[in-house]
């Protein structure tokens, strides 16, 4: 089998006007938190990472490229870059791949990550013919990289401040010369974060150009609502150039990079097609159904991570676990969408929890509680510790009444609000 390279609009200029891309949004969950991100999905008006409108299971990944490419003929690539990072849930990426080789040998494939977890299946990448990954490095400096993120889970771990950040950049650089040595073609990425790290960019390309990477993307930061760096201002025009010039003298400059969604299709630089978010949003079958098929988590409301005690509609994010071998285990926290705009806001939430099958919080309105179970999601209002309430539930058992809940006497469903909780 022989794949033109060329044909990448991303790693060559010359095609983005020629040839589009198709994103499969299969990857909900992610394995750090970065200040910068907000991982909302409904939102079709907005376009940076992060963003889609619906999450797709492999198989439903494959039955919507189908379709888009009787629309779209000029896709040559297939990639995967989200919603969360595609080696956070490394089973449905890989799966979604070789579905997608062996229905389309002639596509182009490719991979956006964080880089925590590629060197681990940088031989499966190969074998698939994966040809292009990128790997996002916003420092080369664990004290800088201990500002970017919040917190970085490496398996059953969570890691914080400059451990985390030197756990995340050793495997970065793991991933990037075990890929470089298979012979994939390599992209860094760096989002441009002023007051951080704007200085370190160069370092960032000196230090890329040494491992042999191809292309080096400065994109600049693009403030999303509810993140940590909400209120930084995005870099000017001025200072990226000044910045892409530096970063020159060591390695190529990609130009033309347009922060696309999770679910970006057709050309770069253009809105996603209506034809395509339609059919996207088609694939992904019903609620119930979808659910069954990938939900395998639960959601927690709580304030300092032992205790279910944080009001639904209060809690400003969510801590994510799964049943591990050794019992529950905490992957990750997901920001909710801001307090504010009623029913749409549930909506969001339902789409953020994916791949959640249970919340768990002190208390709950009854429109966000009637609205997530259209999606599937049960919402269970308890008081206790974290742990033995979920042993029980991945134990299929239901909570022990010594954990329900008392009634509320301020939020929920005896205050005289919209029953749309406290947001």
């Amino acid at each position: 089998m022989s794949i033109d390279l060329s044909l990448h609009p991303c790693f060559n200029a010359g095609a983005k006007h020629k040839y589009g891309r198709i994103h499969l949004p299969v990857a909900p969950a992610c394995n750090v938190q970065c200040g910068f991100c907000n991982r909302l999905y409904d939102c079709v008006n907005e376009s940076r990472p992060g963003v889609t409108s619906a999450v797709l299971t492999p198989r439903q990944s494959l039955e919507y490229l189908k379709l888009a490419l009787e629309k779209r003929p000029d896709i040559t690539v297939v990639g995967i870059a989200g919603p969360g990072d595609p080696f956070a849930t490394p089973e449905k990426t890989i799966e979604t791949l070789s579905l997608v080789r062996d229905h389309y040998p002639e596509m182009l494939l490719c991979v956006a990550s964080n880089g925590m977890q590629v060197a681990n299946y940088a031989r499966q990448l190969a074998d698939l013919e994966v040809s292009h990954v990128t790997i996002t490095v916003n420092a080369v400096d664990p004290e800088i990289g201990s500002r970017v993120y919040r917190w970085f889970r490496d398996g059953t771990r969570v890691l914080r401040g400059v451990a985390g950040a030197t756990v995340l950049l050793e495997r970065q650089l793991e991933a990037i010369t075990r890929l470089k040595e298979l012979g994939v073609t390599v992209k860094v990425n760096s989002i441009l974060l002023p007051g951080i790290n704007l200085d370190h960019i160069p370092a960032i390309a000196e230090k890329a150009a040494s491992l042999d990477v191809d292309i080096f993307n400065c994109i600049p930061m693009l403030p999303a609502a509810g993140s940590d760096f909400e209120n930084i201002a995005e870099p000017d025009c001025a200072t990226v150039e000044k910045i892409r010039a530096e970063a020159q003298q060591f390695i190529p400059q990609m130009r033309h990079c347009a922060r696309c969604r999770a679910d970006a299709a057709g050309f770069i630089g253009e809105a996603n097609p209506e034809e395509l978010d339609k059919l996207l949003r088609g694939c992904c079958t019903s609620a119930h159904d979808k659910r069954s098929a990938v939900a395998e988590r639960i959601a927690v409301a709580t304030m300092e991570g032992v205790m279910v005690n944080e009001h639904l509609g209060q809690a400003s994010t969510l801590s994510i676990f799964e049943n591990g071998p050794d019992g529950p285990r905490l992957l990750e926290e997901r920001r909710t969408p801001p307090m504010g705009g009623g029913s749409d806001r549930w909506h969001a939430l339902a789409r953020m929890l994916d791949d959640c099958h249970t919340v768990l919080v002190q208390f709950a309105g009854s429109s966000p509680t009637e609205l997530l179970a259209e999606y599937g999601i049960r919402v269970l209002t308890m008081e206790g510790l974290i742990t033995p309430a979920l042993e029980e539930l991945f134990a299929g058992k239901p909570l022990p009444a010594y954990m329900t809940a008392r009634a509320p006497t301020r939020c929920g469903e005896a205050c005289s609000g919209d029953k749309d909780g406290c947001g």
